[in-house]
Parts: C-alpha cells; sequence; structure tokens
C-alpha cells in the first residue's frame, strides 16, 4: 500500500509541477491544485495506514489511527479549496483584463 501511495503522490507532484510551469493561466491553477492534493495523500502516508483501527487511544489499544493527520487533511483541504477560488477569480479578472489566458503576455500585447 505504501508503494502504490509513493506512485500516487509522485505523479501528482509531478503533474502538478508540470501544470505550474505552462503559459496558460488556468493550466497553472491546475498545477497548484494538484499540488495540494499530492500534499494532502503525503501527509496521510506520512501519519501511518491503518486500516479498520479506531481514532482513539485507549489502554486496550495498541494500535489506532492518529487524528492529527486527519484534521491537518481536512484544514488543508478548506484551504486549498479557498486558494483555488481566489487563483480562479484572479485568471479570470487577468482574462477580462487582457484578453488572453497566458501568463506572461509579448511587449506587444500589454494594455
Amino acid at each position: 500500500m505504501e508503494l502504490l501511495m509513493a506512485l500516487a503522490i509522485g505523479t501528482l507532484f509531478g503533474a502538478g509541477l508540470y501544470l505550474c510551469l505552462r503559459r496558460r493561466t488556468i493550466q497553472v491553477v491546475l498545477g497548484f491544485a494538484l499540488l495540494g492534493h499530492a500534499v494532502n495523500l503525503l501527509i496521510l502516508s506520512m501519519g501511518g495506514l491503518r486500516h479498520g483501527q479506531p481514532p482513539l487511544v485507549s489502554a486496550a489499544a495498541t494500535g489506532y489511527a492518529d487524528p492529527l493527520v486527519q484534521a491537518l487533511i481536512l484544514t488543508a483541504i478548506v484551504i486549498g479549496f479557498g486558494v483555488t477560488a481566489f487563483l480562479l477569480v484572479l485568471a479570470y479578472r487577468s482574462y477580462q483584463e487582457t484578453g488572453s489566458d497566458e501568463v506572461n503576455l509579448p511587449e506587444d500585447q500589454h494594455p
């Protein structure tokens, strides 16, 4: 399971970084979203993958799922959603102002 998670995290990081280096703003926004998902999976896998264990610590339970990891990921999802919404609005406003969705416009196309 850890190998599958490592491959998924690496693929998401690679695809996110590739999209962040593109010229179109929507691709940059999607790249940031993929990087956020990769970080969430990384935090989840660092917390340990335990199936069917309760997120509680008791005297009888030796193995348990760490609830702090779940709380951090939930917080990261909410923050990532807010950042993605802000970047989409910023990209739309940039498109309205420049008429193009490219990050760097040539010098002759600046308004």
